[in-house]
């Protein structure tokens, strides 16, 4: 009898006939794969080939509560010439939390609504050429019963309704999103324990934590999410171990800032690093992502930023 093979393994082969998927898909599948392994019973069987499902970006990225402090250059509030003090992940994190609170309304949208977003990507070959830039529109159904319009680099579809047990993450029905919780460590133990119910008595372990940052991460990818939902994801990010502090990162606008990312242990998809969130230097208020893609044998440097979301009652309305 073979080997039994785990889940990134079975990912990596479900796509060996078809075009290379998206970050974004390779995500949801995981999310899929993950959701498969702890309820099989309650959800579809995969399909022969991951269905291309462009919805929202996922940025992959965590931070540790006891990073070293990295010193990043930070403008003075004056005219006179940039200083360099320390900055820490937890520093940069927490400050974007407080500034979320400071600027979040609460919001919330009807299952049979649909989130508008418009995202800037800008990317360029690594081995020169040049840069292209696409406008994402995208109009993804509340609770998944509608058919959503999305775009990813330029290709737009429909995309059909949720069959039973299909889903997305983070998810896109206003009611399941309502229902984690906006404590940061509870936050944490929800996402491990996804697919059950939380055991908050139970300590987080090594191997909990590359899967954990997925799933908290991906909630800052969502353009509209429930007050206090955004401020606890980026707390709960402060306590994920694995992170660097990058001085001088940009967004898809140009806007230089800190640089925060998650560097996973050996043997996972993120030992080399992976994408770069960026956040402004003085407020901390998050600006965008930096990162690589690779299709058809060119890889890309990729700059991104969403540059409006709202709620709206049909497909093709903008707020």
């Amino acid at each position: 009898m073979s080997e039994p093979r785990n889940e990134l393994q079975l990912l990596r082969e479900w796509d060996a006939d078809t075009p290379p998927l998206t970050d974004p898909a390779r995500a949801r599948a995981l999310f899929r794969l993950h959701q498969a392994m702890l309820t099989p019973t309650t959800l579809a069987p995969a399909p022969a080939a991951v269905r291309r499902r462009p919805v929202l970006r996922m940025a992959v990225a965590g931070v540790a509560a006891a990073a070293v402090a990295t010193s990043v250059v930070i403008a003075a509030n004056d005219d006179s010439s940039p200083r360099t003090q320390p900055v820490s992940a937890t520093t940069v994190l927490h400050g974007a939390a407080a500034e979320e609170r400071r600027l979040e309304e609460a919001i919330a949208p009807r299952d049979d609504q649909f989130i508008y977003t418009k995202e800037i990507i800008k990317e360029t070959p690594t081995g020169g050429g040049r840069t292209r830039t696409y406008v994402d529109e995208s109009w993804n159904s509340v609770d998944g019963s509608k058919k959503s319009y999305v775009s990813e680099l330029g290709h737009k579809q429909w995309v059909p309704v949720f069959a039973p047990g299909q889903g997305t993450w983070p998810p896109t029905k206003w009611t399941e999103l309502e229902q984690l919780p906006t404590d940061p460590r509870k936050l944490v133990i929800t996402l491990r324990d996804i697919g059950g119910k939380p055991d908050y008595s139970k300590p987080m372990k090594a191997a909990d934590w590359p899967m954990t940052q997925v799933f908290v991460s991906g909630l800052l990818r969502a353009p509209v999410l429930p007050k206090g939902l955004r401020s606890a994801a980026y707390e709960a990010l402060a306590t994920v171990p694995g992170i660097k502090v990058l001085p001088h990162q940009k967004d898809a606008d140009g806007r230089v800032g800190i640089g925060i990312q998650y560097v996973g242990p050996s043997g996972t998809p993120w030992a080399k690093g992976g994408p770069v969130l960026v956040f402004d230097p003085k407020t901390y208020r998050y600006l965008g992502m930096h990162d690589r893609r690779t299709a058809g044998g060119t890889t890309y440097e990729q700059w991104s930023y969403v540059a409006a979301s709202a709620v709206v009652d049909r497909v093709m309305q903008r707020p």
